[in-house]
C-alpha cells in the first residue's frame, strides 16, 4: 500500500481539488492487488465489508443515477424505481458507466464525475463512523465520514438496500 496524493485518478484529484477537499488527496490509498470489488477493498484495507461505500451506476428510464451502498448489501433496484418514480431501473453497462462518470467500474468514486446526475446514498453507510471509498481507480481508496461522503456527492439519503424495510 502507498499513500500518496497523485494515487488517485487525474480526474478524481481534479474534482475534489475543485470542491475544495484536496486534504482528501493525502489520504487516498493505494494498492499494489486491485480493490475493484468491495470484498477485495475490505481485504486491503482491513475493515468490515459494510464499510466499504459502492458507487453503482443504474439507469432510469435511460438517465444515469448513482446508488451509494454498503459493501456487505445488495441494491433493491425496485426501491430504487420507487424512490426515482421511474418506470424501469437497470444497472448500466460497462460502456455507460466508463462515458457518464469518466471511471472503469470497480473505480467509481462518489463524487468527481465527468457528468453530474442524481444520487441516492443507502442509509446502511451511517452505520460507520469512517466509510472507505474508490478515488477513481480499482487501486485507489480513501476514508471519509459517509455523512461528508454523502454531503459531497450531493446524495438523498435512502433506504434502497435488498431486505431494508423487513
Amino acid at each position: 500500500m502507498t499513500s500518496a496524493a497523485n494515487a488517485a485518478h487525474p480526474l478524481f484529484a481534479s474534482a475534489v481539488t475543485d470542491m475544495g477537499l484536496a486534504g482528501l488527496l493525502p489520504r487516498v490509498r493505494r494498492f499494489p492487488e486491485a480493490t475493484r470489488t468491495a470484498q477485495e477493498a475490505a481485504d486491503a484495507i482491513g475493515c468490515e465489508l459494510s464499510a466499504i461505500c459502492k458507487s453503482l451506476i443504474f439507469a432510469a428510464d435511460g438517465v444515469p443515477v448513482l446508488v451509494l451502498m454498503d459493501g456487505a448489501s445488495r441494491v433493491d433496484v425496485e426501491r430504487v424505481r420507487w424512490e426515482l418514480c421511474a418506470a424501469k431501473v437497470t444497472r448500466a453497462k460497462a460502456d455507460v458507466v466508463r462515458e457518464f462518470t469518466g471511471y472503469a467500474i470497480g473505480g467509481v468514486p462518489p463524487f468527481g464525475h465527468r457528468n453530474k446526475t442524481r444520487v441516492l446514498a443507502d442509509r446502511s453507510l451511517l452505520a460507520h463512523d469512517v466509510v472507505w471509498a474508490a478515488a477513481g481507480t480499482p487501486y485507489a481508496v480513501f476514508p471519509m465520514a459517509p455523512e461528508a461522503l454523502a454531503s459531497h456527492a450531493g446524495a438523498t439519503l435512502v433506504d434502497v438496500r435488498e431486505d431494508a424495510l423487513g
